[in-house]
């Protein structure tokens, strides 16, 4: 866990509750985590759902790995210690969103499993949602798509600490959504998802 540096420093409350946000909004605040192998379709399920819930009149907003890596996490490389901290600051930037009511949309390959394990903790201690989504796809698969070109490079050594080729992924052992992204469609995936946010009551969607 993070060493807490700063001293003399207190949580200040403000006056507007976290329900009433989510009564405004008409929605509960959740993280949704979106993990799995580089080209396993990750950004590409964010990016439909972000879609289908905006259709529905519904907020959400979407952190993707790339993105987040050109801003805030700028300073941070891909060893194991780096990616540790890059999802630990994903995972506090998450919390503040559901607290807001917002439903958050994070892409990111996330390998280790401690990493994520501590990112549902950090939800859970403060009473956040959080819903782990593993975009399950073979190996085989994935680099059968690679979109940029990534595998080949580290194929051939231009990348290294590759998740799947010489670093490792720790698929999730009790996901609430497993998409198998080589067997299903997209509509099917969306779908899957829309079904287990209103099952849970995070949402009403009228169609």
């Amino acid at each position: 866990m993070t060493e807490q540096k700063a001293t003399n420093v207190t949580w200040h409350n403000g006056e507007v509750t976290r329900s009433d946000r989510f009564n405004r909004l008409g929605q509960k605040g959740v993280t949704i985590w979106f993990t799995g192998l580089s080209g396993s379709g990750k950004s590409t399920v964010a990016v439909a759902l972000e879609k289908a819930l905006h259709g529905h009149g519904k907020l959400s907003y979407r952190l993707d790995g790339d993105n987040i890596r050109l801003g805030i996490n700028k300073n941070l490389g891909f060893s194991a210690d780096d990616r540790t901290e890059n999802i630990r600051r994903i995972g506090e930037i998450s919390k503040l969103y559901c607290d807001t009511g917002i439903i958050t949309l994070n892409s990111f390959i996330s390998p280790y499993r401690e990493d994520r394990d501590q990112v549902r903790r950090i939800h859970e201690e403060g009473g956040y949602n959080f819903i782990e989504v593993h975009v399950n796809c073979s190996l085989e698969c994935a680099e059968s798509r690679d979109p940029k070109g990534l595998y080949k490079k580290a194929r051939a050594g231009e990348i290294k600490n590759f998740t799947g080729i010489d670093d490792p992924y720790e698929a999730p052992v009790n996901p609430e959504i497993v998409l198998n992204t080589d067997v299903m469609s997209l509509e099917e995936e969306i779908e899957t998802i829309l079904d287990y946010l209103q099952e849970q009551r995070y949402l009403i969607l009228y169609r």
